[in-house]
């Protein structure tokens, strides 16, 4: 009985010596749960309710560029309808003054050829001493030449004498005096026309603006079909990028001749 004690005694002993241990061990901080262990996560800038205020921004300033684009396109389309008229106009007025340019060209010809006629009759009249039919030709040939005889044929008349010469249509250019205005009309018609082919690409390019900015809108309108905000931020940047594209574009596309936005609001 006395070993038996002594058995229960020595367990007890060892039981108590080894709760103690394992009761002064030190705790382990980092296996509890405690909230004090854990870092507090960042927050991300983008979130859904700022890509709401954004998509809605962007809407509504894509709309007045696409209104803004359409207008000016719609101007140019209309600038270049009046220059093409006017270029068909002055065409047909280049086309008159050619035809009387030509007119007059062929008539000096004619009234040179009949004061050359003259010419001979007085000259054949003072080789036989009649003074009276030198005068009388004399006169006739004054009135003809007065009556006939352009401002660009008296010219040609007096550079004739000058450089004693025997013929005004000598005189350097002065074929082209006489489609002078012709020349004039047909440079004028052909600045018209280049002028409303100009407005004519510029109007297309406002188009193309246009059918850009039309895309801006669709992709921030299906931004909100889309559940994980990573793909909406994704669209969202694809239509950012394209309108930022189309309206640095639109910024190198000249504006109609004469436009004053000034004169549309009634300021000037």
């Amino acid at each position: 009985m006395v070993e038996d004690n002594k058995a229960v005694n020595t367990v007890s002993s060892e039981e108590t010596d080894a709760n103690i241990t394992e009761n002064a061990a030190p705790v382990d901080v980092s296996e509890n749960d405690g909230s004090s262990a854990e870092k507090p996560e960042k927050k991300s800038f983008w979130n859904e309710n700022k890509v709401e205020i954004i998509v809605a921004i962007l809407l509504g300033v894509t709309a007045l560029l696409t209104a803004w684009a359409s207008w000016i396109g719609s101007l140019h389309g209309g600038i270049q309808a009046i220059n093409f008229t006017k270029s068909n106009n002055t065409s047909s007025q280049a086309t008159s003054a050619y035809n009387l340019g030509l007119q007059m060209f062929l008539s000096d010809i004619m009234t040179w050829n009949t004061m050359m006629d003259y010419s001979f009759e007085m000259a054949m009249a003072e080789s036989d001493g009649n003074q009276d039919k030198v005068d009388l030709i004399n006169e006739k040939l004054k009135t003809y030449t007065e009556q006939n005889a352009s401002d660009i044929l008296m010219e040609g008349i007096k550079w004739m004498k000058d450089n004693d010469e025997d013929s005004p249509f000598k005189m350097p250019q002065i074929t082209e005096k006489y489609f002078t205005d012709a020349e004039e009309k047909s440079e004028e018609a052909r600045d018209l026309l280049k002028e409303g082919q100009n407005d004519n690409a510029r109007g297309d390019a406002y188009n193309l603006v246009s059918v850009l900015y039309s895309l801006v809108l669709f992709l921030l309108g299906i931004v909100g079909i889309f559940k994980r905000l990573p793909n909406r931020i994704g669209v969202l940047s694809i239509a950012l990028v394209i309108l930022i594209g189309a309206l640095i574009y639109m910024l190198t596309i000249p504006l109609p001749t004469g436009f004053n936005i000034w004169n549309y609001i009634g300021l000037r």
